[in-house]
């Protein structure tokens, strides 16, 4: 059987890092960078790190502790939302259909939605596995944790099969950075993603759900023979 060249781990890493790098391009000095969650956002940091080292002026706010410490790792000045607008933010996606979203497969979907609809611009960066006719992943949803229940009941009164995530390495259930759950929800092809997202958000004990509809300005798209930019 012939290989699949496009999707060997090699090839996506790199589809990864061309998208991140066709995403920084944007970036200029003064620029506040909302800096994304994820293996594909991380390429973006890295690539600002190595520009701010050149002399790019620039100030990020992180949307995880993962993005504070590589931000950290790599220099990049932070500051917080208190303190300034995002012009633009970079950030990646479990699926991308159209101009919507599917996020939160690093559970850091609360902060990647808070800053990533404060920005100006919203960038976002995938590989070409993410990309879909219809938006099918399991819909992240952070919950807080005397919620889990209720929520849970009221995600299959809605037609969906919640699950609770459970960490990888340890035991128990994955812990946000909020202190919270997350319950990952499938719901098949999701139709109207702006109505069942606004039907998630209105469950008392929800903090944020992974669906992020007309909030991205471009994708890029990371492939085997360079980038693909679409407008949203």
């Amino acid at each position: 059987m012939t290989e699949d060249r496009t999707n060997t781990e090699d090839a996506v890493r790199a589809q990864k890092r061309r998208a991140a790098e066709s995403a920084v391009e944007a970036v200029s000095d003064g620029m506040v960078v909302g800096l994304g969650s994820g293996s594909t956002a991380a390429h973006a940091i890295r690539e600002l790190g190595q520009r701010v080292d050149s002399g790019l002026d620039i100030e990020g706010i992180p949307t995880s502790y993962q993005a504070r410490e590589l931000a950290a790792e790599h220099s990049i000045p932070l500051t917080t939302l208190d303190e300034a607008t995002p012009d633009i933010a970079i950030d990646g996606a479990d699926q991308v259909s159209g101009a919507a979203l599917v996020k939160g497969g690093g559970a850091a979907h609360a902060r990647e939605k808070l800053v990533d609809g404060a920005a100006d611009r919203l960038l976002v960066v995938v590989d070409q596995r993410k990309e879909s006719a219809e938006l099918d992943h399991p819909v992240p949803v952070e919950v807080l944790p005397d919620a889990r229940r209720p929520v849970t009941r009221s995600l299959r009164e809605l037609g969906g099969d919640p699950v609770l995530r459970d960490a990888e390495r340890k035991s128990g259930p994955v812990v946000t950075d909020n202190g919270n759950l997350v319950v990952d929800c499938d719901f098949g092809v999701v139709e109207t993603p702006a109505d069942l997202g606004a039907t998630i958000d209105a469950l008392p004990g929800v903090l944020a759900h992974g669906l992020f509809v007309e909030m991205a300005d471009e994708i890029h798209v990371g492939a085997a023979d360079g980038v693909r930019v679409r407008e949203c």
